[in-house]
């Protein structure tokens, strides 16, 4: 259940936000370029690093003016740093919030830190995590966006905003199925028009003469390998913020709820509260399967935003029927297919294939994918190796085509399924080489 959203004015602007946790700390997320307070939480990454969030902490989520859920402002008068600050303010306000800390991603970390040294006496703690003081580049700060690369990404953005041009430097290591949030979140969140001029906002954001003046306890994390910011940014904060703790991250990817996700967690909950409080999640040996469906995008373009959310429902009420039949829990939806889990690896198997053949009588074809592993049992979510494994092996199959990694062809033995051999392959981001195999009949 995500929580409900409301609104505080600031001056004549409607801010949209959501509040969610009962912890002791109050927190507040300012998000990097552009947000959506409600589409966020159909994000399963998000929705888990929010939900983690909201166990230590009070947490204040709200969309900046102009996106998501907050009134749209005219392009001819975009909001500056200190009217962002003030939005920031009266949501807290709103919430009967005296002090928080904040949390400023991207483009929010300028904003938090405008806050901090602005209002040091509602601001307890602040933290900055894939962000800079200065976009540009200057010859004082080699760190930022040259105007070459400004108009090659301007570029990218009028060309394909929405359909998730740029994940490639966002996020990496995001799957297809990823993806297609990405870029569905984009669509949710701005225009193409909103989002450039916000874009064009944000390349004149400066902090560097404030950062001396920040006398607030001060966290700031950044991914090294991190390519829409460069790690540089991050680094010139930490010397300039006395006494600010700077913490160093692997891995790819910009977004914070991306990739390793707990380990920017861990560090924000010991640095708010003096302690970690991240248990390993129970383990259970599950079948997962991934289903999707084929040409979505183009499918959904084809015949039209009312036809294709038609479409969907009766693709769920199909899939739900078949799950129920062998057996599977539905763990999520994503967007045009669906997670689940089995307690045995033939029922997945013969609950795939009478998926593709139920969804084809309403002219779709889906591709699905087999694997048994351990899981980590989060809630009602799940998580681990297994379940990236799950989703790559599916990413792999053909349109009608369930696949099954060699696990599941072994498990299976004897039970009369037939299957035919698709070779070696190599999974993005799961180590080492799979044999994958067809669901050939049950």
């Amino acid at each position: 259940m995500q929580p409900e959203t409301r609104y505080a004015k600031s001056g004549d602007v409607h801010i949209a936000y959501q509040v969610v946790g009962e912890g002791p700390i109050d927190l507040v997320w300012v998000p990097g370029w552009v947000s959506h307070v409600e589409y966020q939480w159909s994000n399963p990454a998000m929705a888990r690093a929010l939900r983690r969030l909201a166990t230590f902490s009070r947490l204040i989520l709200f969309d900046k003016r102009g996106t998501g859920l907050s009134d749209r402002v005219p392009e001819h008068a975009l909001p500056t740093l200190e009217q962002r600050i003030d939005d920031v303010r009266a949501v807290m306000d709103a919430v009967g919030s005296e002090r928080s800390a904040l949390f400023g991603t991207s483009e929010g970390g300028p904003m938090s830190v405008l806050f901090a040294s602005t209002y040091p006496e509602r601001t307890n703690a602040l933290i900055l995590y894939g962000s800079y003081p200065r976009r540009q580049w200057a010859p004082d700060y080699p760190w930022g966006v040259t105007t070459e690369q400004q108009a090659t990404y301007e570029g990218l953005v009028e060309r394909d905003w929405g359909k998730g041009g740029d994940v490639d430097i966002r996020n990496p290591s995001a799957s297809d199925q990823e993806r297609q949030s990405i870029a569905t979140f984009a669509r949710m969140a701005a225009s193409p028009g909103a989002a450039l001029a916000l874009l064009r906002m944000n390349y004149q954001i400066d902090v560097r003469p404030i950062l001396p003046a920040i006398r607030i306890p001060t966290l700031i994390l950044h991914r090294v390998g991190d390519q829409r910011v460069g790690v540089g940014g991050a680094r010139y904060m930490a010397e300039q913020i006395p006494g600010a703790k700077y913490v160093e991250l692997p891995g790819p990817d910009h977004s914070w709820d991306a990739g390793d996700q707990d380990a920017i967690i861990d560090e924000m909950e010991e640095f708010l509260t003096g302690a970690r409080h991240a248990p390993e999640p129970d383990r259970v040996l599950a079948t997962v399967l991934f289903t999707d469906i084929v040409g979505s995008t183009e499918l959904a373009a084809a015949v039209g935003d009312r036809r294709w959310r038609d479409l969907l429902d009766a693709h769920h009420a199909a899939v739900r029927r078949e799950l129920a039949r062998f057996r599977g829990r539905e763990v999520h939806t994503t967007g045009d297919g669906v997670l689940a889990t089995f307690d045995g690896p033939a029922r997945a198997a013969r609950c795939a294939l009478a998926i593709t053949q139920a969804v084809r009588a309403l002219g779709l074809e889906v591709r699905a994918g087999v694997h048994t592993g351990e899981v980590e049992l989060m809630g009602d979510d799940i998580g681990g190796i297994a379940v990236h494994t799950g989703a790559r092996v599916a990413a792999e199959a053909g349109p009608g085509e369930v696949l099954v990694s060699g696990t599941v062809k072994d498990l299976v033995a004897g039970s009369g399924i037939a299957f035919e051999d698709r070779g070696v392959r190599t999974l993005k981001g799961v180590p080492g080489e799979w044999r994958l195999f067809a669901v050939a009949s049950v």
